[in-house]
């Protein structure tokens, strides 16, 4: 199969399956090609959240690189990109709701209060693997029942870490940030693009800035 390359003669894979990551590369310039990795992604016993998502970043970016391998001549100009976002509250990690009950009940925990939304970063290159992590506050308006009631029936939370999307329907709750907003989005594209830069692989036309609006519904 043959791969788009990114410039520099390298060629540039995201280890994702989110329209949301997909739209914020695009964006920012880089040419790609997808090649989702599916792994478990249960944290470990007392796993602390930024190793957690590191970890899952670093084995979702090894798993498409390895896949990929069978697909290119060499690997030296190989570069994959894995990512993953969780939301946490008092050091707990808040992932993708199991059913509506579950989604409500994050919702509950987060209502009126401000949490951090942490996004692991790896890119696996033949010469190694460099991980990094992004950390967004994020502040919510207290949301009444019937208000979680009918965010929850939409559906929109279902597929996502914390049971909310920011740029959906539950931007009527966020009065403020601190951070980065496309770390909440689901990739912190100036960290990124700062660690692809560092391996060689830069954008194919000049730099554009991701604008917050008419992002794709998918999952972290």
């Amino acid at each position: 199969m043959r791969r788009p390359p990114c410039h520099n003669h390298s060629m540039l894979i995201l280890a994702s399956a989110s329209p949301r990551r997909r739209e914020l590369l695009t964006q920012a310039g880089f040419t790609f090609q997808v090649l989702p990795a599916h792994i478990p992604e249960d944290p470990m016993a007392n796993e602390d959240p930024i190793a957690y998502v590191e970890r899952l970043a670093r084995e979702k970016a090894q798993a498409a690189f390895q896949a990929a391998l069978g697909d290119v001549e060499s690997a030296d100009g190989l570069v994959v990109l894995g990512a993953d976002t969780t939301v946490t509250l008092d050091n707990q990690i808040l992932g993708k709701p199991e059913d509506a009950e579950n989604a409500a009940r994050m919702l509950r925990l987060l209502s009126g209060r401000t949490h951090r939304v942490i996004t692991g970063v790896a890119v696996v290159t033949a010469t190694g693997v460099e991980v990094a992590a992004e950390i967004t506050s994020v502040t919510f308006l207290e949301m009444p029942e019937e208000e979680i009631a009918s965010y929850v029936a939409s559906g929109e939370p279902m597929d996502k870490a914390g049971a909310y999307a920011i740029q959906g329907r539950a931007a009527r709750w966020i009065p403020s940030i601190q951070g980065d907003y496309f770390n909440v989005v689901g990739l912190p594209i100036a960290m990124v693009t700062t660690l692809l830069e560092g391996v060689g692989c830069r954008t194919s036309a000049t730099r554009t800035v991701p604008q917050p609006t008419k992002f794709a519904e998918g999952s972290n």
